[in-house]
């Protein structure tokens, strides 16, 4: 059993530290030196005597509150060669269920890191660009998510209907400025007619806002679609918005 423990732990690509109560080192795998500067004398140590290659604070505090919580904890960490780990570290249990110290396991996550990193990049080019193309429309433009909320919207939105960006962005349309959106006319648009037809070109709608007064606007509206069919965005433009001649 010594032997087939010895060969399952220099054959795993995990880097993992068993430590005591103390935490001190009982055992260690081959990765684990990627980790920490290991060498074979080093059994028997305390951790905290060993050169880490982890970029800024080490492990140790996390470890001792696992010992003390029994709670198991896991984070990512960095090496000083740009390598990230996934560091679990859970208390380490007897067969008879008494707690005997600490594992401490390395996985290497690094390319799922990077690709995430560049993932999370490139959603931040796409948001820019996105922001970027509405506002360089020139008539006012207001972005919204599946669920009717705006998610941006044009300067010429902005400044058309007099409403400021903090009071706009993560609301409801319906009730944006104290409810001046809640039009049964656009209700019919995005609720009823949108869904069905996913665009729809030259729709009139005719309210009186409390400010602007009385508005004659003809809507274009756009719902993109993911390839499972759900509302990814409605894109919906005044094209024209002008005063109405009450009879």
């Amino acid at each position: 059993m010594q032997n087939d423990m010895k060969n399952l732990l220099d054959s795993v690509n995990t880097g993992t530290l068993f430590l005591d109560h103390q935490l001190l080192i009982r055992r260690y795998t081959p990765e684990a030196v990627k980790v920490y500067r290991l060498i074979a004398t080093d059994v028997g140590r305390p951790l905290g005597d060993i050169t880490s290659n982890i970029e800024g604070e080490d492990l140790l505090s996390e470890l001792q509150g696992v010992l003390d919580t029994l709670i198991p904890r896991e984070r990512e960490v960095r090496t000083n060669d740009g390598a990230w780990y996934l560091a679990r570290m859970q208390p380490y249990r007897t067969l008879d269920n008494v707690i005997a110290g600490a594992v401490l396991t390395f996985t290497n996550v690094t390319d799922f890191k990077l690709a995430r990193i560049k993932l999370g990049a490139a959603e931040t080019a796409r948001t820019l660009l996105a922001e970027g193309i509405v506002n360089t429309v020139a008539e006012p433009l207001i972005v919204l998510d599946g669920g009717l909320q705006v998610v941006s919207a044009s300067r010429s939105f902005y400044q058309h209907f007099q409403v400021p960006a903090e009071e706009t962005v993560g609301r409801k349309i319906y009730a944006l400025g104290n409810g001046q959106w809640n039009i049964p006319a656009l209700r019919q648009l995005l609720e009823d007619i949108l869904p069905r037809e996913q665009v729809m070109e030259g729709y009139v709608v005719e309210h009186d806002f409390p400010v602007l007064g009385a508005r004659r606007m003809v809507l274009n509206a756009r719902r993109i679609v993911t390839t499972a069919g759900d509302t990814e965005l409605i894109l919906l433009a005044m094209v024209a918005v002008e005063p109405l001649e009450k009879p």
